[in-house]
């Protein structure tokens, strides 16, 4: 009898420790590199980002981290092939409009925010800056005042159909009572080239691009979209204080990762993220870039992903606004 139950004591114990050694083989991850695709060319702000992390994240997992360039359709490209992986070693670093409003501007696009990816963390955000040609004589709410003398008369740039700073803009026409022509270009080094030629009267940049500009006395700050001021731009005025009221647009870059990645990887990589780009000497190449530094959890991504695709859904829908 004895010896049955010592038999049996050995066995179960012959168990647990096999299932405590394959609960670990099931969560080793990662079991190999980790790659972030990037949906814009190498030298942006996001392949910037996606660099800046990589090497740290790297550390902390244990594997390498390779940064994967995918350019195409605003990063739609490179979003729909993270939405597609099946590898559970692939995540994307994205921006707005990959993780919001995709969908909404264009039901080709070939993957859906809201379904196909899961939120791992915002990285970071900045507001845009409304920038006008240096030489402008009025600011604040005097320059909306003319704004509205001048009805269609004025043109804005932008750096394309659906673009946050289109929908940012037309948002803004609805607040300030203003009419600026929308005249769309390739990118944003061409809404500069117009605003410097004053073929177009106002545009909202990103703050790394304008405030050089600003600062050389090229352009001129009127205010920026956060709901107040940033500590990105701390000398620019939001644009409340203009006048333009319930006003908060910022553009911001986010991980995010196939929706069959296991909640046990998802909170992992949030946790790390969120700590990488808390790091002082990572926040403050984050605030050189011209960002500021959030991470957040999965959460708090995916409540910003639903405040921010209802908010630009409207703007859409009431300009019936194509891509």
């Amino acid at each position: 009898m004895r010896r049955a139950q010592r038999r049996h004591v050995i066995a179960a114990a012959i168990a647990m420790a096999s299932g405590v050694s394959n609960v670990f083989a099931q969560t080793a991850w990662p079991s190999k590199p980790l790659k972030i695709v990037v949906g814009f060319p190498a030298g942006s702000s996001p392949d910037l980002m996606a660099r800046l992390i990589a090497e740290p994240l790297s550390q902390a997992l244990g594997q390498p981290v390779v940064v994967e360039n995918k350019a195409g359709a605003g990063g739609n490209i490179a979003a729909s092939q993270v939405a597609r992986a099946t590898d559970d070693h692939t995540i994307g670093l994205m921006i707005n409009g990959n993780l919001t409003i995709a969908k909404i501007l264009n039901p080709a696009t070939p993957y859906d925010p809201l379904k196909d990816l899961t939120p791992i963390s915002l990285l970071a955000v900045a507001p845009l800056v409304l920038s006008v040609p240096g030489d402008t004589t009025t600011s604040g709410a005097a320059f909306f005042a003319a704004a509205r003398e001048s009805g269609d008369r004025w043109n804005y740039g932008t750096p394309g159909v659906g673009t946050v700073a289109h929908l940012g803009m037309e948002l803004i026409k609805s607040r300030a009572g203003i009419a600026p022509v929308h005249v769309p270009y390739p990118g944003n080094p061409q809404v500069i080239t117009a605003l410097l030629g004053g073929q177009i009267q106002m545009s909202l940049l990103p703050p790394g691009l304008a405030m050089a500009q600003v600062r050389a006395g090229k352009l001129k700050a009127i205010g920026v979209t956060s709901a107040g001021r940033s500590s990105v731009v701390p000398e620019v005025p939001s644009l409340a204080e203009a006048g333009v009221k319930d006003l908060q647009l910022e553009i911001w870059n986010a991980v995010a990762a196939p929706n069959s990645l296991p909640k046990a990887q998802v909170n992992r990589l949030a946790a790390l993220l969120a700590e990488i780009v808390r790091r002082p000497e990572i926040r403050q190449k984050i605030l050189a870039q011209g960002w500021q530094v959030a991470g957040t959890s999965s959460e708090g991504l995916a409540n910003r992903i639903r405040k921010d695709t209802a908010a630009m859904a409207e703007v859409i829908q009431k300009n019936n606004i194509k891509p």
